[in-house]
């Protein structure tokens, strides 16, 4: 069936690039406690600034933030920010991202790094797990990695390092140890006033995951096989003594006093929890699928979060609420919407920020969910994303896979298929078998079609495109990142006579040589991340001579379209010697191959100047080899 053909505006003359690929202008937007402060991060350019104000918009106090990588935030009362940076750090040869943490005090007008006056415990943080006020003082609960004391030496690291749970004083950076790990992967889960309810314990080598509480002597509350570490301890349950677990993509809520424990009731397949920043306890869940959303257990939310749905329309997503919930703050994107936040203040709604305020609504391309039948059966979702004002017939395609593999894209605003879209392309972004979003079976049946069913997948999708009219099959590029990025090499090398030309982002070439380095970056080959590869990879070990037939960079001689290599040099996820080795080997098969290197760039595109260079390279090189027009 072809798309409706509707009464079209004039397509909107494009925007720069820099418009869609810059760092979104504001984000992480958070409400106080008490309602009273708002705190979010803001971008210009290079410069990134954490601003704290009132709710009449007066100014309280600013963390500069220069390019640094902000992943997370949380407030500590309503004087205090947690400020979470991604950051690369060499150890020894070898390149790590790892997180640090900021204390921003505003009373004090001071800001402190966790862990950064304690020489027995590494200068990182590994994980969150919560901030609480004991006797008037304020204390945050943080991952840390301990260090070995050696006689007359520095501190170094462990031999088998785990990560410890420490109580850090948000004023003097004071720790205390509250739970060791003992060798053990650990997660716990604390109460509001930091007193430990459970914790999990997976033993990598053997793949065993264990819950418990915190009785001692007593026997764990489940011990299971986990190979692929699927199962695990995510935080505290919607009631007092229960904790939430997730099993093989269900939530679980799970008595710490006997073990029993029964699915949430949730209105569809769920994808993270919402837990409330006062209490520590679940309120509500993400759900997954091809149009995500909220559904909020906790009575007052779900009521405010349906009436403002019904008001403001679209997608809509509560992100912040003070602890009385009488102060939200709500996030909308989707057609026509590249990010709004409102500020929700009584019965005063109002707009406050805009995610990317260069890019007027009708140059905002909308965006459906397509259901297809791949080749042997399997219903297949993906999102196609039309350019806005252009009649859906005969367009020229970008296809756009997500990384992973295991993720999925849903209806939404995307920076880089609205950029692509602004161009006059449809963009076409498959859920190929072996996303998650869509349940355990059909994450599963990705198992072993690395580069064999799910790369089909993707093309067989361009294929209905073109049976429904959408697309000229004789029009299409390919560009992803990471394992998007493989794809688009193998749709031009283990695949042939699909596409005009192949942008690939931090994508692997060498797939035998990626399963190494793996395990030789420390990932051992008991490691379940090694487990996980070697699962998809459909692979007992590395050296396997089937990977050469699924490895691009075995296979350039049979490069059909001309290919842009991008990577950010300091990738931690895929090593730039992926790249480069595809570079090496389609030169030396006289093959047509540009390449673009990204300095001080990690794999997330995590950086302002680098993200817009390469969306510039990106869609230039798509129009160079597949004009629009």
């Amino acid at each position: 069936m072809s798309l409706p053909t509707l009464a079209l505006a004039a397509p909107p003359a494009p925007l720069s690039t820099d418009a869609y690929g810059r760092l979104p202008n504001v984000e992480l937007m958070q409400l106080s406690p008490s309602g009273a402060r708002l705190a979010y991060v803001v971008t210009d350019g290079d410069k990134r600034t954490v601003l704290v104000k009132d709710l009449a918009g007066a100014l309280q106090f600013t963390v500069p933030l220069a390019d640094r990588k902000v992943r997370d935030m949380e407030w500590a009362g309503d004087d205090r920010l947690l400020i979470t940076f991604g950051q690369t750090m060499q150890i020894g040869t070898t390149k790590y991202e790892v997180d640090e943490t900021v204390s921003a005090n505003f009373a004090a007008k001071k800001t402190s790094t966790i862990f950064a006056t304690t020489p027995n415990v590494f200068h990182a943080t590994y994980g969150f797990f919560g901030a609480v006020n004991q006797s008037g003082h304020w204390y945050g609960y943080f991952g840390g990695e301990t260090l070995q004391k050696t006689l007359g030496f520095e501190p170094t690291f462990n031999a088998d390092p785990t990560v410890d749970l420490y109580r850090v004083d948000l004023d003097t950076g004071e720790i205390q140890l509250s739970a060791s790990a003992v060798q053990q992967q650990r997660f716990w889960a604390l109460d509001a006033d930091g007193k430990l309810v459970a914790h999990s314990e997976y033993n990598e080598k053997w793949g065993q995951w264990s819950l418990h509480n915190e009785v001692f002597g007593a026997d764990p509350l489940l011990a299971t096989k986990a190979p692929l570490h699927e199962i695990g301890l995510d935080g505290l349950g919607r009631t007092p003594g229960t904790v939430l677990i997730n099993n093989n993509f269900v939530l679980e809520e799970w008595s710490v006093k006997d073990g029993a424990h029964a699915p949430l009731p949730t209105e569809r397949l769920a994808e993270s929890p919402i837990y409330d920043p006062t209490t520590h306890r679940l309120v509500g869940v993400v759900l997954t699928g091809d149009r995500p959303d909220q559904q909020f257990f906790a009575p007052t939310l779900a009521a405010r979060q349906a009436a403002f749905k019904k008001a403001l329309g679209g997608a809509l997503w509560l992100s912040s609420w003070s602890a009385d919930f009488q102060r939200l703050v709500l996030f909308s994107f989707g057609d026509g919407d590249a990010g709004t936040y409102w500020l929700v203040n009584g019965r005063e709604v109002k707009p406050v920020a805009y995610s990317y305020p260069d890019i007027p609504d009708a140059n905002v391309g909308t965006s459906q969910m397509i259901a297809y039948k791949a080749a042997d059966g399997l219903e297949i979702h993906g999102v196609l994303t039309l350019p806005p004002g252009r009649d859906p017939k005969n367009l020229p395609l970008v296809v756009l896979p997500h990384g992973g593999p295991e993720g999925h894209d849903a209806v939404g605003f995307d920076w880089q298929a609205q950029a692509f879209a602004s161009r006059g392309y449809a963009v076409f972004q498959p859920n190929f078998r072996g996303s998650d979003g869509y349940g355990l079976d059909f994450r599963n049946a990705g198992f072993g079609q690395w580069g064999r069913k799910m790369q089909t997948d993707i093309s067989d999708g361009v294929a209905e495109l073109s049976r429904r009219g959408v697309i000229d099959l004789k029009r299409a590029c390919i560009v992803g990142d990471s394992y998007g990025g493989y794809a688009a090499l193998a749709g031009v090398t283990v695949q042939q006579g699909l596409y005009r030309c192949a942008v690939s982002y931090a994508g692997i070439s060498d797939l035998d040589v990626f399963l190494s380095w793996q395990t030789d970056y420390g990932e051992s080959e008991m490691s379940a991340s090694a487990r996980y590869l070697r699962k998809f990879l459909g692979v007992e070990a590395s050296g396997d001579a089937a990977l050469n037939d699924l490895s691009p960079a075995r296979l350039a001689g049979r490069a059909d379209a001309p290919i842009l290599l991008i990577h950010g040099a300091d990738d931690t996820n895929v090593p730039i010697a992926q790249s480069r080795e595809m570079e090496r080997a389609l030169r030396a098969a006289g093959k047509p191959v540009d390449f673009v290197l990204l300095p001080s760039e990690d794999h997330y595109l995590s950086k302002d100047a680098t993200r817009k260079a390469m969306l510039s390279a990106a869609v230039a090189f798509v129009e160079k080899y597949n004009p629009a027009d």
